[in-house]
């Protein structure tokens, strides 16, 4: 059974750090492709990482250079490192795997190409 549990979110003040966790059992997490998402109230689905088995990383725009994905294949975790936040963070944060990434950037992107979910964890950033 797959299983995928988020943790480390919090409140916190505008340009803060928070470091968000999900740790996975049940599958060969090397092997998968993994990425975070988010959901703000009232907004869409988004695509905030993407990290593949490779460790090849991609970020939506609002995100790059403040936010960092990685893996610990020996931890079965996966990381999101978050710098500078900004109220506009402010959402429930979701980590998500498959075991393929897709070849195009929009797949990988798309929440409907991610069979395992976990809970998510909240993080609200204050101004």
């Amino acid at each position: 059974q797959v299983q995928l549990v988020e943790s480390g979110g919090g409140s916190v003040q505008a340009g803060a750090s928070l470091r968000l966790s999900c740790v996975v059992s049940g599958y060969t997490f090397g092997g998968y492709c993994m990425a975070w998402f988010r959901q703000a109230p009232g907004k869409e689905f988004e695509g905030v990482a993407v990290i593949d088995s490779f460790g090849t990383t991609k970020y939506t725009d609002s995100v790059r250079d403040r936010f960092t994905i990685s893996r610990d294949n020996t931890k079965n975790t996966l990381y999101l490192q978050m710098n500078t936040l900004k109220p506009e963070d402010t959402a429930m944060y979701y980590c998500a795997a498959d075991p393929y990434c897709g070849q195009y950037t929009s797949t990988r992107f798309s929440a409907a190409h991610y069979n395992y979910w976990g809970q998510g964890t909240q993080v609200t950033v204050s101004s």
